[in-house]
């Protein structure tokens, strides 16, 4: 073999081994933002929610959940990755809610939010 050949060889196999990892982190990915490991419905008052980040803006709440009597109040910290979120937890804000969340587990990076639990509803009780 020439060192040309060589050479063209050793582009393909990086060319390829580039290729592989890409597609394994985007399906690494999608596995883990489309699959949830638990889901459930917290009860409370959204006290905090806003939009944080330098370079990737994600929105962020805490839900004051209600204590049972003679108990510490517990804060609920989670996301919001969808647009339409964003506007119906703002329109309870004050407000008793039903929050409904997902939790994914082993996402990356904070660019799709800071908490593990998503939140993908939200109702008002009151």
């Amino acid at each position: 073999m020439t060192g040309e050949e060589i050479r063209k060889k050793v582009v393909k196999i990086a060319a390829l081994l580039v290729v592989t990892a890409v597609v394994l982190c985007a399906g690494y990915m999608a596995i883990v933002l489309n699959w949830s490991y638990s889901k459930g419905d917290r009860i409370g008052y959204v006290q905090k929610f806003s939009e944080k980040g330098w370079l990737c803006k994600t929105w962020e709440g805490e839900l004051q959940m209600l204590p049972v009597p003679g108990a510490v109040p517990e804060k609920f910290i989670f996301s919001v990755r969808d647009k339409a979120m964003i506007g119906k937890i703002n329109s309870t804000l004050g407000k008793k809610i039903s929050l409904t969340y997902e939790q994914h587990i082993g996402v990356p990076t904070t660019c799709f939010g800071e908490s593990q639990y998503y939140a993908v509803d939200a109702k008002a009780l009151e």
